[in-house]
């Protein structure tokens, strides 16, 4: 069957098809949702961002870290400064914490020249160079060694999987498709003549234009489109979130002095309240190796200690790890490829977070010289309303807001203090896994990772969903987590997990989801 023929079965030819819901991808569809344009996201996984953005360090890096002769240094600063509109826009959780490169000897004086000079040639603002007694009166906690620092105010924090989901329902409320669960598994060859068609195991899709934004496996669909011209290998990084009970023991992100291969063990303070310390950097071969392992925590809590002495690895409250897309360019590729339509958003690796609007927008450019009409919509618009978090709102809002709706007055997450209304608005809005409810809300992020809102968050799924619970899983695909014994589609009996965790109705038993961390 030709091209045209599969795009007659498909029975529309989109515009655009942009292939996979990481930051990259939704904040592209956003950027077209701009225009005139017939636009479908798909993404593999059950809900967006559930891929290499959602366990990531959060960092909105200040400007002065990549090379400015490559492609991702190009778009570093431009990322930075188009990250503060579209906070502006959606209301997700930013802080403009600054960032301290810190020196602990004296051969380490040259890393911080270097990056100083480079952030001045992109334009970075405020750049200081401080000394042993500015760095002291500004984060007093940090070790003696630290002899020098670079100062850079532009570095921000932010809850990465939280814009992730607001821009991708903003890109949705704009009319764009936003598909989930439905990975593509084949790509036809082309047709002179026809449109680029692709197949999902749901259905046939025909698109004038495709994006693929598939991060770790963007080099397996750029080999589906016969264009497989470069190799995506993963880099693990393994993160620890500490206590709140440590907030403020840094104000700002500590950076140590680059490696050739990373950017070190960082401290980090997180938007929410917590401390963050980590990535390691290692090589895998496996795409889905998130576990943390001891080695991995010996390694971050040794570096991290070394910048900042009173860290402590008993003060853990979760742990998890992500794998980076290293293309084999060690840069990001970008752009039109031999096969007309078919362009490219892959090797995202840091700064890919900090640099995704200012891709978006490069792509939008390439795909106007690729021939894409954009006409500019006068409706677009901008802005999602900001889902309420209780937690934070001055008493008086609180009670008229329970007054108004007792679910307020609900509390289903003790140490978030999440309320049974914002786990409804969380459904409503799109989450259909444990993990979706958490990272709209923060239900099960706090101290006890989960031990008294997880049952509360599993049933109100169901109910919202109007599915068994045995269908609810923790992030999509098999992490399921309650099996009834009675239901053999359901999943494998499992052993049940400890006895902290909440109770159970008689007839239904309660398993351990599979990976690590949160």
């Amino acid at each position: 069957m030709s091209a045209g023929e599969h795009a007659s079965r498909a029975g529309h030819v989109h515009d655009v098809v942009v292939i996979g819901g990481g930051v990259v991808g939704v904040t592209l569809a956003r950027a077209l949702s701009r225009y005139h344009l017939d636009v479908v996201l798909l993404e593999r996984d059950e809900e967006v961002g559930f891929g290499v953005s959602k366990a990531n360090s959060g960092i909105i890096h200040s400007g002065i870290h990549a090379d400015p002769n490559t492609v991702k240094g190009a778009l570093e600063w431009p990322g930075n400064v188009a990250w503060m509109t579209l906070r502006d826009e959606l209301g997700f959780g930013l802080a403009q914490v600054g960032e301290l490169l810190v020196a602990l000897s004296e051969d380490e004086l040259v890393s911080i020249e270097r990056l100083h000079a480079q952030g001045q040639a992109k334009g970075v603002p405020g750049l200081e160079r401080w000394d042993q007694q500015r760095v002291r009166r500004h984060q007093p906690n940090l070790s003696r060694e630290v002899i020098a620092a670079l100062w850079a105010p532009t570095a921000a924090v932010i809850n990465p999987y939280e814009a992730v989901m607001l821009i991708a329902e903003s890109a949705a409320h704009n009319g764009v498709e936003v598909a989930t669960a439905e990975p593509v598994v084949a790509i036809d060859p082309p047709d002179p003549d026809g449109p680029i068609v692709l197949h999902t195991p749901a259905r046939t899709l025909a698109a004038h234009y495709v994006v693929n934004a598939a991060g770790l496996y963007a080099d397996e669909v750029a080999g589906m489109a016969g264009v497989g011209t470069f190799s995506i290998t993963g880099r693990k990084g393994e993160e620890y979130l500490l206590d709140k009970r440590l907030a403020g023991l840094v104000t700002s992100i500590i950076f140590p002095c680059p490696t050739a291969t990373s950017k070190g063990t960082l401290v980090t303070p997180t938007f929410d309240g917590t401390i963050m310390v980590g990535p390691t950097a290692e090589a895998t071969d496996d795409k889905r190796d998130t576990a943390t392992t001891p080695e991995g925590a010996k390694e971050v809590f040794a570096a991290a200690r070394r910048l900042v002495p009173g860290i402590d690895e008993r003060d853990v409250i979760a742990e998890f790890a992500g794998v980076r897309a290293v293309a084999d360019t060690d840069d990001f590729v970008l752009g039109p490829t031999a096969r007309r339509g078919f362009i490219n958003a892959a090797g995202i690796q840091s700064p890919g977070l900090t640099a995704a609007p200012a891709i978006a927008d490069h792509l939008v450019e390439v795909l106007r010289e690729e021939g894409l009409q954009l006409t500019e919509r006068d409706e677009f618009e901008p802005r999602v309303e900001y889902p309420v978090r209780f937690a934070v709102l001055p008493m008086e809002e609180q009670a008229a807001l329970a007054e108004r709706d007792p679910r307020f007055a609900r509390l289903a997450c003790r140490c978030e203090l999440v309320t049974e209304a914002e786990l409804v608005d969380a459904v409503d809005r799109g989450a259909r896994t444990l993990d979706g409810i958490k990272f709209r809300t923060r239900a099960g992020m706090g101290r006890c990772q989960g031990a008294f809102c997880t049952w509360r968050c599993i049933t109100l799924l169901a109910d919202r969903r109007g599915v068994p619970i045995p269908r609810i899983t923790k992030r999509g695909g098999d992490s399921w987590i309650v099996c009834d014994r009675d239901d053999a589609d359901a999943a494998p009996p499992r052993p049940p997990v400890p006895a902290t965790s909440p109770p159970a109705p008689a007839a239904v038993e309660v398993a351990g989801s599979p990976g690590a961390g949160s």
